[in-house]
């Protein structure tokens, strides 16, 4: 299982990758693993302001639907296009072609409440 050090992590499984004010979230491979085949991604949220560890959207797997929860809070500004006719990317490439969203941050400082890769590893054991 993969755990890039340069990603923040969720206690929900998501990741965040923070460049200045913006920012790349997902599901980590240890989410994607759990959830089996994704053959769904659902985010119907771009363009409204959201809070941190509010739903933003669900990813559906063959046996089960999961809510995805922001790191942080902001605008989610473009949803992965290439999920619509790929969403097996999440499995196959979870924190590259398999990115979920991108986002302007409301609050920065929020990133510093977020798991690094060492407790993320330590969290799923």
């Amino acid at each position: 299982m993969q755990f890039p050090d340069n990603l923040r992590y969720t206690k929900d499984h998501e990741w965040i990758l923070v460049e200045g004010n913006t920012a790349t979230v997902g599901i980590t491979d240890f989410a994607q693993h759990e959830l089996g085949d994704i053959v769904f991604v659902d985010i119907p949220t771009v363009g409204k302001p959201l809070a941190e560890n509010e739903i933003f959207g669900t990813v559906e797997a063959v046996k089960t639907v999961s809510d995805l929860y922001l790191p942080v809070s902001g605008t989610i500004t473009e949803v992965n296009a290439g999920l619509e006719a790929n969403p097996e990317n999440v499995n196959s490439d979870p924190y590259g072609a398999g990115w979920m969203v991108k986002m302007t941050l409301s609050n920065l400082s929020e990133v510093d409440k977020l798991l690094d890769a060492t407790a993320y590893k330590q969290l799923v054991g």
